[in-house]
């Protein structure tokens, strides 16, 4: 039966991957993959992490299974992260998931059994979220996310609210957006919100770098703004970028409803569709998390890291940005944008030849991991930028 299987294009990024590791110049840049790295280039355990699995080392007495909702008291103490701390608690339950990714899953799982046929979606996105849209079998539509000048096209997501029906879903990023690293302003959030108010859409919000834009209050405010109006929301967050828990998968999926039967039939019918794909989610990285969340001196050594993330992006951007114009490319939009990506106009041709002639790695699309540029080694990519793009 195996024969019957049609062979499958490669994934591009674990392609990129390889061949970076095969580059034997040691002055080699990866730029593709998603993770943040220090001024030096390492990308270090956080120190409260590396604490809470000291004392999760001590204390936890048991392996045993935890159910298909996973940890719990981990999706509570972060909803007054992500919803605020006076937000109504009877409007909102939650479940663990396998990361963003398996969080993302489960809302457009769970949208699907509530009636949603067609999915809305900005472009570019990140490419598992189109994958897992047709994989349950939605519609996709799509609208530009980005304009030609790197700024967020608010108009065409009016356009695409306009053209959607009651009933279809929209899935918006809460902030640093993957990956262009284009965010819209406070402003923009507040027409957008009384949009999906009059279109009657279902907002799908993906909060996967909470932290990582301009602080963890400042980050949220789309996502909070868009619940203060709806009645109704599906929220996928991710603790894999702020918690630097990559490997550990620790993710959370939450609806907010106005009505208490609809909240429990939404999170029976989310850890049904757990039950049958993951059966339990992996608790190790969701525990240091609660235990993080549960000790004050704990939480303020993780803020404080995470401000230090935070910083040293923030610095990577201006210094990329006061190149302000490098060949045919402006630099400028980069200071504007947030997060670990970004994407350069470049077509395959100069991506090809960056790779080849400058050892410098990134993504087809031109998407670049900010992070993936070193103190030593800036002025070498403006400098090879400029070759390929002059």
């Amino acid at each position: 039966m195996l024969e019957n299987l049609a062979p499958q294009p490669a994934d591009a990024l674990l392609a990129l991957i390889k061949l970076h590791n095969a580059d034997p110049r040691d002055d080699k840049i990866d730029l593709g993959v998603g993770v943040y790295r220090t001024a030096d280039g390492a990308t270090p355990v956080f120190k409260a992490i590396k604490a809470a699995e000291a004392r999760l080392l001590e204390t936890q007495g048991s392996k045993a299974y935890l159910g298909p909702e996973g940890d719990m008291g981990f999706v509570h103490a972060l909803i007054p992260y992500v919803f605020g701390k006076d937000f109504d608690r009877s409007r909102v339950e939650g479940m663990q998931a396998p990361g963003g990714t398996g969080a993302v899953r489960l809302a457009v799982e769970v949208a699907k059994r509530s009636g949603v046929k067609r999915l809305w979606m900005g472009t570019p996105s990140w490419p598992n979220h189109a994958q897992i849209v047709a994989a349950v079998g939605i519609e996709l539509k799509t609208f530009g996310h980005m304009t030609a000048d790197g700024l967020a096209d608010l108009e065409a997501l009016k356009a695409a609210l306009a053209s959607a029906e009651p009933g279809d879903a929209v899935l918006l990023h809460g902030c640093c957006h993957n990956p262009t690293g284009v965010d819209y302003t406070p402003a923009q959030w507040d027409e957008i919100a009384a949009l999906l108010v009059a279109r009657n859409v279902l907002p799908i919000l993906d909060l996967a770098y909470q932290g990582l834009g301009a602080g963890m209050e400042d980050d949220a405010y789309g996502l909070r703004k868009v619940l203060s109006v709806v009645p109704e929301a599906l929220v996928a967050y991710s603790c894999d970028k702020n918690f630097g828990l990559y490997r550990d998968r620790v993710g959370a999926f939450y609806v907010v409803t106005s009505d208490a039967t609809a909240l429990a039939n939404a999170m029976a019918n989310g850890a049904t569709i757990a039950r049958a794909s993951w059966s339990m989610p992996p608790d190790h990285g969701a525990a240091a998390v609660r235990l993080i969340l549960e000790n004050a001196d704990l939480t303020a050594m993780w803020l404080a890291e995470l401000d230090d993330m935070r910083d040293r992006m923030r610095s990577v951007r201006d210094r990329l940005a006061a190149a302000q114009q490098v060949g045919t490319i402006s630099m400028a939009p980069l200071g504007v944008q947030n997060g670990l990506f970004s994407m350069l106009p470049l077509n395959g041709e100069q991506i090809l030849a960056i790779r080849e002639k400058h050892g410098v790695y990134m993504a087809g699309s031109g998407r670049i991991n900010i992070a993936g540029l070193t103190d030593g080694n800036i002025d070498q990519f403006i400098a090879a930028l400029g070759d390929v793009a002059g």
